[in-house]
């Protein structure tokens, strides 16, 4: 598995993508054929069609959303990818209100109750997998350093909380050996990766190629930089300076919430599991349960990464701006040209400009 691991990371990201959906589809398959059969719903009229579908016109949505905030230039250039654009939440509402007038004419005297609890059901479902696995794609897409390192915290806190346990017993060192175990090897990944454009650019379309890419001149957040040592920490070491990357301190941050909510994630699972009295979601891999069992604390994971980088990281950026000005009619650009100019001129920005070009 490690190994298979290794060979998606070599794929590139749109293959992380794409196992990522495959992922998707089968939480999403676990959850949904688990309420069939404590429902006891197999002869519900259109139900099982209908939740297929409903995951469909969400995908939908998600997809057609992320690859217009990614990949613009792409979608302009596209006439089909433009006009699909254009009216893509209008054409997810009608996908929508097509499946809901479906499951209300679907609906039958006896089972009323019934399809509305399998309706509730499937909705919860797509709010928990559909909703968490593209905020999954949109951390990859970042740069799959915003990937590889939060699935790799939650994995070593399980194997560390493990080994403590075995090594102590239940002791509270386990939580306390588990978290620093895991922020000493973060923190080492972070370091190792954040050195190579691979890991930290985010998935960009090249025209000129025609391909999508994963190059560009690393941030600040991926440049190494000097850090002075407190004094206590200084006269302990003898180094006034450490030497990182930013993103090794934010590393911590993601270890610590693995470390201590990541757990939450697979509670909520098991509690899920003893409400209805099943031992594991599937037994899709042999003695580990279904893909939701190894999953129920990555989505977790996946959402606080996502609020991290639109909270802590992700800031304003001159190529979509760019990009979405270059869209506009003539006129509107002409406008937004005047009114920046006059804005820097008002600023004392303009003048200093011309002088440095001149």
């Amino acid at each position: 598995m490690i190994s298979f691991f290794f060979l998606i990371i070599y794929l590139g990201p749109m293959v992380l993508m794409m196992i990522v959906l495959c992922v998707q589809i089968k939480c999403f398959h676990e959850i949904i054929t688990i309420g069939y059969s404590v429902y006891h719903s197999y002869h519900l009229p259109w139900f099982r069609t209908l939740s297929w579908y409903f995951l469909l016109c969400v995908n939908y949505f998600f997809y057609g959303e992320t690859v217009t905030d990614y990949f613009f230039t792409l979608v302009q250039r596209e006439e089909p990818l433009r006009i699909l654009s254009k009216y893509h939440r209008f054409i997810s509402f009608a996908l929508y209100l097509t499946g809901f007038c479906m499951f209300v004419l679907s609906l039958v005297k006896k089972h009323y109750r019934l399809q509305f609890y399998m309706f509730g059901w499937t909705h919860v479902t797509l709010l928990i997998v559909v909703t968490q696995s593209h905020l999954i794609i949109h951390n990859l897409f970042e740069g799959m350093i915003w990937f590889i390192v939060p699935i790799s915290c939650v994995i070593c806190n399980d194997i560390m909380a493990y080994m403590f346990g075995f090594f102590f017993g239940r002791t509270p060192l386990i939580k306390v050996g588990s978290w620093l175990s895991e922020t000493v090897f973060s923190s080492q990944l972070s370091y190792v990766m954040a050195g190579y454009r691979y890991f930290v650019c985010p998935v960009e379309f090249n025209n000129d190629s025609n391909s999508f890419q994963v190059d560009c001149e690393p941030p600040e957040l991926f440049q190494l930089q000097d850090y002075a040592l407190p004094s206590v920490l200084e006269s302990l070491t003898g180094w006034p300076t450490v030497r990182l990357y930013p993103f090794q301190i934010h590393s911590i941050a993601l270890s610590a919430f693995a470390s201590i909510m990541g757990p939450f994630g697979g509670f909520f699972a098991s509690g899920f599991k003893r409400a209805f009295k099943i031992k594991d979601f599937a037994n899709t891999i042999p003695g580990h349960g279904g893909i939701m069992d190894r999953f129920d604390c990555q989505y977790l994971m996946a959402t606080f990464v996502n609020v991290y980088i639109a909270s802590f990281i992700r800031g304003p950026n001159p190529s979509k701006v760019i990009q979405q000005l270059l869209a506009l009619r003539p006129d509107q650009q002409l406008h937004i040209f005047n009114s920046l100019k006059a804005h820097l001129t008002e600023k004392g920005l303009l003048p200093a400009l011309e002088e440095a070009a001149a």
